[in-house]
């Protein structure tokens, strides 16, 4: 059995070195999945560099999102506690590409001997512009390190150093050359040689100009451009996109989730909860969706499927807390106290500080005083 059976990889971006499909057919031998999106279920979170592209279109003014974007969703996987991993790292864990040699340095090491600071390292190292994904590093790594500390010193930002190092070959081949920041294009952020080659241009990494102006619509810019759109708020267009994502790919239970939160954000119940369906059928597991379903059921007054579909979500993932509050207010509104208290109770031992947290130790004060005053009565 591999590290990574049972291990449930998500993927954010398109992946720039192996297709999707064929990823996803090697994880499974290995018994483990690999879903695009992100869930509760999800162990490893892969980054793809495809990221870069939309954020090197925004700088063109293309697309809304940049870094900035990329930095927000790296913080928030790393702070739902999923493991980060770049493109060759996953390629690493599968045994699908070999693992550098001489590494031995640590990041906190590779910090101090080269001025980099610790969050750029971070981002450069999840999108493979060094020798090694993570520590332990090599002596090529610093070598990197320190050629990137002095560009950012120049004014390149780790956006534009992660979009161009990889248009030269093999990473590790720029310790021997003289990198320096500018460009005779106007763009102040642009990585070149020194020795009069070619600019590392981000905006030419992955061909930006012909392929994503162009509108190269493959299954992994589809979903990215909808995940865009959901987050922006426009929910028709997201919904469309999303169906375009389910008419290449019919197996996509993420997509299929995604969709209908769309749906129900735009007032389309009905076909809400069908793709919740769609979803459920295509991952069975999908605890989320079992839950957003069951909200949707609480909404339209129809408490009994709320509340079946609520216990299978507690059953799937007994840590979830939302759907043990959710389950405690039906229960309390449908006059079944003590059920309701013994729920608000394990509500308070997911979450004992939000403001749900709040209403549930009220909640069970209530039924505390009313099954006090029954007694007495």
């Amino acid at each position: 059995m591999t590290a990574q059976a049972r291990a449930v990889f998500g993927t954010i971006g398109a992946l720039a070195a192996f297709p999707l499909r064929l990823a996803a057919r090697e994880v499974e031998r290995q018994h483990g999945q690999l879903r695009r999106g992100v869930t509760r279920r999800t162990t490893h979170v892969v980054f793809g560099r495809g990221l870069l592209v939309k954020a090197g279109l925004a700088k063109a003014g293309l697309t809304k999102n940049g870094d900035v974007e990329i930095e927000r969703r790296v913080s928030a996987a790393r702070a739902a506690g999923h493991k980060l991993i770049s493109e060759n790292g996953f390629l690493r864990l599968l045994g699908l590409m070999k693992t550098p040699e001489a590494s031995s340095l640590s990041r906190q090491s590779l910090i101090d001997q080269s001025r980099l600071s610790g969050a750029d390292l971070d981002l450069l190292s999840l999108f493979d512009a060094f020798e090694h994904d993570g520590e332990p590093y090599s002596f090529r790594d610093l070598i990197l390190a320190r050629k990137y500390a002095g560009l950012l010193a120049g004014g390149a930002t780790w956006g534009a150093i992660a979009r161009s190092v990889h248009r030269s070959g093999p990473v590790a081949s720029l310790t021997a050359k003289s990198l320096n920041v500018g460009s005779q294009h106007g763009r102040p952020d642009a990585i070149y040689l020194e020795s009069g080659q070619s600019e590392l241009d981000g905006q030419l990494l992955f061909d930006l100009g012909a392929a994503g102006a162009a509108g190269d619509e493959t299954l992994e810019e589809l979903f990215t451009e909808a995940e865009a759109a959901e987050e922006g708020g426009d929910h028709d267009a997201a919904a469309a996109l999303y169906q375009r994502c389910l008419a290449i790919d019919p197996s996509d239970a993420i997509a299929a989730f995604n969709r209908a939160n769309c749906l129900r954000a735009g007032g389309h119940a009905a076909d809400a909860a069908h793709d919740y369906i769609s979803a459920i059928k295509l991952d069975p597991a999908f605890v989320e969706a079992w839950f957003n379903l069951a909200g949707l059921m609480s909404e339209q007054g129809r408490d009994a499927s709320a509340r079946r579909h609520l216990q299978r979500a507690i059953a799937l993932d007994g840590n979830y807390a939302d759907p043990v509050f959710n389950l405690a207010r039906l229960e309390f509104d449908a006059g079944n106290l003590p059920e309701a208290r013994r729920l608000w109770a394990r509500y308070l031992e997911l979450d004992a500080e939000s403001e749900w947290a709040g209403v549930a130790a009220k909640g069970i004060q209530f039924v505390d005083l009313q099954l006090a005053r029954k007694s007495a009565g």
